[in-house]
């Protein structure tokens, strides 16, 4: 070569490099703008993501900021539920109608599973690839890459991003799991400040609510509005769609919702359960809130218990008052929705001793109720006793010593019918008086018959929803013992309670009747009548309480025709 055309050379290859130096800086001043923007959009997600104090809106825009961040085609975030699977799944990329077709949601299988077994970050060229995936649904969208990592909060995963399908590239880069990772520490402090949030507000409102309660208490309001403000401010707040205060029936292993809101709430009102209810027998026990994700699945209930229609999760409290279980405070949510948490459960027991201190208050008022009852019979049974029945025993005195100025042999035979009368309203006025006195001590097992069945079939009204006719004849109080009394009770409760759930009556007449030696109890209705499928265990039982007694059980249609007419008749031998 030519000492000239070496020079041109030489003086090219300066401009060469140069040019080389000038690309090269300019590639670098791109990827610094770049990375700069990059960091300007983790910034602005940061941000976005911290501004808000509503978890569900929370939780859409880290899976939205994700997206845009590392720009993917789908996104989502799984919440991870207590027994270790995915409680939640939020999309983005993927619309109504795509949904829809897919079907249900994943709940924590295959690759998504993996990071719930292994919380470290997941970055994948090829889905299919690895071992732990088996596939996607039907009408599911084509993904290949992938990128996944967990979202902590204080040191516990409480869920998982997951991006697909990287725009413009094969596969995520490690800058997208880095971008994505610090995204996911902002998001668990964003997660956490809105539970703190959240939290604070539901304890606001526990306090609002417990402050409702209490000027409810202290006014003076009757017992039953009080408890069914505690169960509806309990309803609202932890958003159920049942709420129930269950107690035990007085003396007996049974248990009675005293009241029921909210979905079919008449239906389970008043029903007397069996004392065998798992569920409820646990609640009772219990020291803390105690739960079920589904009801229907729970092997404590009943199998197709009417108390638990169309229920899935259920909490219940037991209300403590005198540190002795009274009842329990049930609350439920219809079957598909989200099981209660311990943020919903732990504030109940505040309440339920609020609901407690509602029916042990109801209970000193019934009792000084009862003392001002009591001392107005015993004024009664007084003038009873020191008036009315001296003057019919002068009267009849008079009508004897008359009886043999009298020559007519018919009015001599009206006069001796009148002083029988008169001796039979005596026994009458005094056996009167007698079960006036024996309710003294107020305790159940000393009350007299005639008060008992009047007080079964007043609590009865709420649930048949009208009161119940009644009649008495006889000595009921003074000559019908003790244990045949507690058969009675126990027979007309099952009675009354079969003539609401089964019979649809719009009127029951009650007839306890005791003369000659034999007492009958005659319940009748105008309803439709047992149905075929009912269970038979309670008539059942009410024939063997007949047969212990020597008695019998008939059931069947009124003379009238149609309802049902029950009549259960005991031999007796009087009392003492």
């Amino acid at each position: 070569m030519s000492r000239e055309g070496r020079g041109r050379t030489e003086q090219h290859l300066p401009k060469l490099r140069l040019d080389d130096l000038l690309d090269e800086l300019q590639a670098r001043i791109d990827s610094a703008r770049g990375t700069q923007d990059r960091v300007h959009s983790l910034l602005e997600a940061v941000l976005s993501v911290g501004r808000e104090l509503d978890l569900p809106q929370v939780l859409r825009s880290i899976v939205e900021a994700a997206v845009v961040l590392v720009d993917a085609e789908y996104g989502a975030l799984g919440v991870i539920g207590d027994d270790r699977m995915l409680a939640q799944f939020l999309t983005v990329g993927i619309d109504d109608e795509e949904r829809g077709r897919i079907g249900a949601l994943p709940s924590g299988h295959g690759i998504l599973g993996e990071l719930i077994r292994h919380p470290e970050p997941l970055r994948l060229t090829e889905l299919s690839e690895h071992p732990a995936s088996y596939g996607f649904p039907a009408h599911h969208p084509p993904m290949h890459s992938f990128l996944g990592v967990p979202i902590r909060v204080r040191d516990r995963v409480f869920g998982n991003l997951y991006l697909t399908e990287k725009r413009g590239a094969e596969e995520f880069d490690p800058e997208d799991e880095a971008v994505l990772s610090t995204l996911a520490v902002a998001a668990g402090v964003a997660v956490e400040n809105a539970r703190l949030y959240e939290e604070t507000r539901l304890r606001e409102r526990w306090l609002r609510a417990s402050s409702q309660v209490t000027s409810a208490l202290l006014s003076g309001a009757p017992s039953p509005e009080v408890l069914e403000l505690i169960v509806e401010q309990a309803r609202g707040i932890v958003s159920a769609d049942v709420g129930m205060i269950a107690e035990r029936v007085s003396g007996e292993e049974t248990l009675r919702p005293l009241f029921a809101v909210g979905l079919e709430a008449e239906r389970r009102s008043g029903l007397v359960m069996s004392g065998q209810d798992g569920f409820v027998e646990a609640v009772l026990s219990a020291a803390e809130p105690l739960t079920s994700p589904d009801i229907r699945q729970d092997p404590r209930i009943e199998p197709d218990s009417v108390l638990w229609a169309g229920l899935g999760p259920v909490v219940g409290v037991p209300l403590v008052a005198s540190g002795k279980s009274i009842g329990a405070l049930v609350l439920g949510r219809t079957a598909g929705r989200t099981p209660f948490t311990e943020t919903d459960a732990g504030p109940l027991l505040g309440f339920a001793g609020q609901a407690a201190l509602a029916l042990e208050l109801a209970e000193r008022r019934r009792d000084a109720e009862q003392i001002a009852l009591l001392q107005d019979r015993d004024r009664i049974a007084r003038d009873l006793h020191d008036l009315a029945i001296q003057r019919l025993f002068a009267a009849g005195m008079t009508l004897q010593s008359t009886q043999r100025f009298v020559d007519h042999p018919e009015a001599s035979e009206r006069l001796m019918r009148t002083v029988d009368d008169l001796d039979e309203t005596i026994k009458i006025i005094r056996s009167t008086i007698f079960g006036l006195r024996t309710h003294g001590g107020g305790a159940k097992e000393r009350a007299g018959l005639r008060r008992r069945v009047s007080e079964a079939v007043d609590a009865a009204a709420p649930t048949l929803g009208f009161a119940p006719a009644l009649r008495i004849e006889g000595l009921v109080d003074t000559d019908v013992p003790g244990e045949v009394a507690d058969h009675v009770i126990a027979v007309l409760g099952e009675a009354l309670s079969n003539a609401a759930r089964h019979s649809g009556a719009r009127s029951v007449d009650v007839h306890l009747r005791f003369a000659g030696g034999e007492l009958t109890l005659t319940v009748t209705d105008d309803g439709g009548g047992v149905p075929g499928n009912a269970a038979r265990s309670g008539l059942r039982n009410l024939e063997e309480r007949a047969a212990s007694l020597g008695g019998t059980l008939t059931l069947g249609e009124r003379p009238e025709g149609g309802g049902t007419r029950l009549v259960w008749r005991v031999p007796v031998r009087p009392a003492g």
